[in-house]
């Protein structure tokens, strides 16, 4: 078991199939058997940057599907191109695990729309405003709280508003362990491993008296972001009938660099 690292790679298959073990520091805040969501989607924008690689292309908008608990245990991560083309292409990615009755499913899933570059750095624009810096943010004390289990425990947090507060939620945070034991992180890599806990940031409920899990994430990307740290604002609305909807401003040191969406089921404990 590694204190370092998310996944531990294990030997992949003939057919190009990847497979790692899932270490406990995957843990959700929901539970202690399965994975938060988080890591596994990071891990599905690993397959999609590795999946036929192109220089001059990157990942422009990334969904994540969550299709069911993801277990911390040995997993296997799939990707393929789905649709070809010089400017613009789709590659799928699934993460796939054995369930408790023995059987194999697809439990995350990930399109990702790439896209051939060009340069426009003459006119480069950003449609959200900054956040105040890193140094602004201060430390929190996560003990007792919904914020000390797990996954969550692994990021290094600097928060810029208070948890729960009225508008947007709004947190700088940093993942201490790598993504895949013996690798870096690339730069999307590192987001991802961040932004799934937005729908938490901007959260107005409170842990001890509702969940609010996702079952999905979509990220749109106008710029590549650079650096450690991954900025969120976000806000979580809530509708009448248990359905609930996380919308906020991905950012980097030097600014915004795109934004996340994610559903959210609410229930009362």
């Amino acid at each position: 078991m590694s204190d370092q690292a998310y996944y531990i790679p294990l030997e992949s298959g003939a057919d190009g199939t990847e497979r790692f073990a899932a270490t406990e520091l995957t843990m959700s805040t929901w539970g202690d058997t399965m994975q938060h969501g988080a890591p596994p989607s990071a891990l599905l924008v690993r397959a999609l940057e590795r999946c036929a690689p192109r220089e001059d292309a990157r990942l422009t908008r990334v969904v994540v599907e969550i299709l069911g608990p993801v277990p911390i245990s040995e997993i296997e991560v799939r990707s393929w191109v789905e649709r070809p083309g010089k400017r613009v292409e789709l590659v799928v990615a699934e993460l796939w695990a054995t369930g408790p009755d023995g059987t194999a499913r697809a439990a995350a899933r990930a399109t990702g729309w790439r896209m051939q570059v060009a340069d426009t750095s003459a006119v480069t624009h950003a449609g959200d405003p900054a956040l105040e810096p890193v140094s602004a943010g201060r430390e929190v004390a996560m003990e007792g709280r919904f914020w000390d289990t797990g996954f969550v425990a692994t990021l290094e947090w600097k928060w810029l508003a208070e948890i729960g507060c009225e508008g947007p939620g709004q947190v700088w945070a940093r993942p201490n362990p790598v993504l895949v034991e013996g690798e870096s992180l690339s730069p999307i890599q590192r987001l991802f491993t961040v932004a799934d806990v937005a729908n938490g940031v901007g959260a107005k409920l409170h842990f001890d008296e509702w969940t609010y899990l996702n079952t999905d994430l979509t990220v749109h990307l106008f710029r590549v972001p650079e650096g450690e740290w991954v900025g969120i604002s976000a806000e979580t609305s809530y509708g009448p009938d248990g359905v609930g909807m996380c919308a906020g401003v991905l950012h980097d040191e030097s600014g915004p660099v795109g934004r996340i969406n994610q559903t959210v089921q609410v229930r009362a404990r």
